[in-house]
């Protein structure tokens, strides 16, 4: 019997990519998700788009969610779905609201239903993390964010843990950095993918950050996710993204590379996060984390622009 797993936030980035996952696997993809824009599904999945089956529904609402656990009869959750840092910074009230209430009823729905939905994978962020932390930044490090969206991740890695310690929830959450690749178009780390679209189109772009970071190829971050929702964790595992380390320069000079005359440019603050984190604690606990090389991930990213216009 194949699977049926939920993906909140299935309209995203990553949730395109995680749909994707799941369709070559096989298996089927109850999408819940508030928005209806569809145009990142579409992108990722091309015609495959139509075998995800959206629901329409807000994470922060506990009974919303429960209905469509049980309706679907899920046997497995990715939970994607939350607010990034520029609309947490606009309205910070409803950035806490869905990416802590809303993780806390994805949580408490679980719990209930551990008989046939195993745990919880979900995603977390490199933003836990504060530029003057050590880098490589610990694995287990991540306790004094910069912005209020780290904030409300690392609120989310400790509804994770008590959900395990005081009603059996297992679950593993994911810390991805600077994710890129097709369907990357909002955030604050989201400047190195627009710039590669930009270059397909002919158009000039300005990447507003500066300095080195770890960058990770979404498909790499989305079957990793995958991997998390079928494994058999005993308890609440978070392990940062292996990314590839770069200066922004160097990731202009690859989607030059791979679109000559392109008119790119940087400058600005570096990240407030540490320019490299510490990423073993999931192949070793885990399983493989795929590694796309970052030329690899940036001409794939720049070829898939060119080929959906």
């Amino acid at each position: 019997m194949p699977e049926r797993i939920l993906v909140t936030g299935v309209l995203g980035c990553l949730g395109a990519w995680v749909a994707r996952c799941i369709l070559d696997d096989g298996d089927e993809v109850v999408g819940y998700d508030l928005g209806d824009d569809a145009k990142r599904l579409e992108l990722v999945l091309g015609a495959d788009a139509r075998l995800v089956e959206l629901v329409r529904g807000d994470i922060t609402d506990l009974a919303a969610l429960e209905r469509v656990l049980d309706e679907r009869e899920v046997t497995r959750v990715v939970h994607l779905a939350a607010l990034q840092v520029p609309f947490v910074r606009a309205n910070p009230p409803l950035g806490m609201h869905v990416n802590v209430a809303g993780t806390v009823n994805v949580f408490d729905a679980v719990s209930r239903r551990l008989d046939r939905i195993p745990g919880v994978c979900y995603a977390s962020s490199a933003a836990v993390y504060h530029a003057a932390d050590p880098s490589p930044a610990p694995e287990s490090g991540g306790t004094r964010p910069a912005t209020l969206y780290g904030v409300s991740k690392l609120a989310d890695e400790g509804i994770a843990r008590v959900y395990r310690e005081e009603s059996g929830v297992p679950s593993i959450g994911l810390r991805p950095y600077v994710v890129y690749g097709p369907g990357r178009d909002q955030g604050m780390t989201s400047g190195p993918t627009m710039a590669m679209r930009a270059a397909v189109r002919g158009e000039p772009f300005h990447i507003a950050f500066s300095g080195t970071a770890q960058f990770d190829y979404v498909p790499d971050v989305a079957r990793a996710a995958l991997v998390a929702a079928h494994a058999a964790p005993s308890g609440a595992g978070v392990y940062n993204v292996p990314g590839a380390v770069a200066d922004v320069a160097d990731v202009v000079a690859l989607v030059l590379a791979a679109v000559p005359g392109a008119e790119i440019s940087w400058g600005g603050e570096r990240l407030p996060f540490p320019a490299e984190l510490e990423a073993t604690g999931f192949e070793r606990e885990v399983g493989p984390f795929p590694r796309t090389p970052l030329a690899n991930g940036v001409a794939a990213t720049v070829e898939h622009f060119a080929s959906h216009p």
